[in-house]
């Protein structure tokens, strides 16, 4: 049987869609994906990558964050913008705080006998957080464009939905395969089986797009000011599973391609404007697009499929209706062109 989430009018009213990813789910849905062998079509090469980069000492943050089970609060600070956010807030967590967490991870699971230390220990605490940094260094940093990328285009399909058909159109087509919407109830597949029927009161939900949580739905009822549910973005609900994050060049970092190059045999004038129109309005419509620029639909399609065929930009569809986003790759060029590193 599902978790059954019942909606009133208030909760429609309050549900929205986050602007963004939420750091501290990607990081803690990123550890338990190290944990699995599931998606290896779209992990796999992350995973081998990241876990062979990793040092002895991540161990201590994965058996906080396990692959089943409850994820120790502290470990994760709901307000952070960025992975370095979230790991300043974690490194300025209060010894109260910590013990209340992981008194509160005790009653549902077992710890590592050294976890009970942590709040009367600030050098096994200052370990801990060195590790967690580590761990996000290798499995999320390098990868954080992506992820707001990919997060920005689902922002778009999102509002398409709900201008469309209001929430309950967004809520029927968030995750088909384990979301159902039965007014006034919807219904979540959860991993764990979850049977339950739980009343928002006037709450609403905070409805959060991931791109580690690759499949299954995460339902967070205690998350403060409203439950929130992490779903899918939808680059993954989308036809063949594609790889994620391709391997990163030598040092770490993703090199812009060079300027005179790519900007020279590649770009155009129109199809430079048509670059940089869907950078500053990422999620567009071909429509758009074409309203933007000032050229024909056709001419914005034409001009769309050269640059997702080179990379430069990515396109989610949902039903007749496409959406366009720069890649990191098409961010690099337009930099590249107008002399920004």
């Amino acid at each position: 049987m599902p978790l059954r989430i019942h909606f009133t009018m208030e909760d429609l009213a309050r549900t929205r869609v986050a602007d963004g990813p939420a750091p501290c789910i990607e990081l803690s849905t990123a550890a338990r994906q190290l944990q699995e062998r599931t998606q290896p079509e779209r992990l796999g090469a992350w995973r081998h990558r990241t876990l062979s980069a990793l040092q002895p000492a991540s161990r201590m943050v994965l058996a906080l964050m396990p692959s089943r089970g409850r994820i120790t609060d502290f470990l994760s600070g709901a307000n952070a913008a960025t992975p370095a956010e979230l790991i300043e807030q974690v490194r300025a967590t209060p010894r109260s705080r910590v013990r209340a967490s992981l008194e509160n991870t005790a009653r549902h699971q077992p710890l590592p006998s050294w976890a009970r230390r942590l709040p009367d220990d600030p050098l096994l605490l200052r370990q801990l957080c060195d590790s967690l940094e580590h761990v996000a260094g290798h499995a999320l940093v390098p990868h954080w464009r992506e992820v707001e990328a990919l997060t920005a285009a689902d922002a778009a399909v999102r509002s398409r939905q709900l201008l469309g058909g209001g929430v309950e159109a967004l809520l029927a087509r968030l995750n088909p395969r384990r979301v159902r919407w039965r007014a006034p109830v919807l219904e979540i597949a959860t991993v764990s089986g979850l049977d339950a029927d739980v009343h928002l009161a006037g709450q609403g939900m905070l409805l959060q797009p991931s791109v580690f949580a690759v499949e299954a739905p995460i339902v967070n009822l205690d998350a403060v000011p409203q439950p929130v549910l992490t779903y899918p973005v939808a680059r993954l609900q989308e036809g063949a599973a594609m790889p994620l994050f391709p391997a990163l060049p030598s040092g770490g970092r993703r090199e812009s391609p060079p300027a005179v190059d790519v900007v020279g045999s590649l770009l155009g004038r129109t199809r430079a404007a048509v670059l940089g129109a869907i950078a500053g309005h990422p999620g567009c419509s071909t429509r758009q697009l074409a309203a933007l620029v000032g050229i024909s639909v056709a001419s914005a399609s034409e001009h769309a499929t050269t640059l997702r065929n080179a990379g430069l930009i990515a396109t989610h569809r949902d039903r007749q209706t496409a959406a366009h986003v720069a890649t990191p790759t098409g961010v690099a060029v337009l930099d590249a062109s107008s002399g920004r590193r």
